[in-house]
């Protein structure tokens, strides 16, 4: 199980970020149903639902990856899940369609996903760039050159 870095500087384990990550999706499922029967409403709350969810979905699918490439891929899928969460959380005031103070929470938690998963892929991809060069330094002696 792995360790994943908190804004909060407190170390966690995988488990607790698929809570994190569930409760987030939950959370903005719920408030999606409270939106006002209105086209614009629909609009982002359909986007808004899909992408909230998707980040949790990705997050363990990255965590059953089979290879370091597939863990990026599904991190990276993840990190822009939870961007998009905060993109359409941020213009919904804009809408009039629920008060800023009530979608605050929501997307102080959208950013701070997005901060963990751009972290993540970034630790990720410099650890496989670490990888090729130890591979490189120490060539395979059966592989004629």
């Amino acid at each position: 199980m792995g360790l994943i870095y908190f804004r909060s500087n407190l170390f966690r384990t995988e488990k607790d970020l698929k809570i994190r990550t569930k409760k987030f999706a939950v959370d903005v499922l719920n408030f999606v149903d409270k939106l006002p029967n209105k086209r614009s409403a629909n609009i982002i709350g359909n986007q808004l639902g899909r992408s909230a969810s998707s980040v949790a979905a990705n997050y363990r699918s990255a965590c059953l990856a089979g290879s370091h490439a597939e863990f990026i891929s599904k991190i990276a899928v993840a990190e822009e899940e939870a961007d998009q969460s905060t993109f359409w959380l941020d213009i919904i005031p804009g809408t009039r369609n629920s008060l800023a103070e009530t979608i605050l929470p929501l997307l102080n938690e959208a950013r701070e996903l997005t901060a963990i998963f751009t972290a993540s892929n970034k630790t990720a991809k410099k650890n496989k760039v670490s990888q090729k060069e130890e591979i490189s330094q120490f060539p395979n002696p059966k592989i004629s050159k």
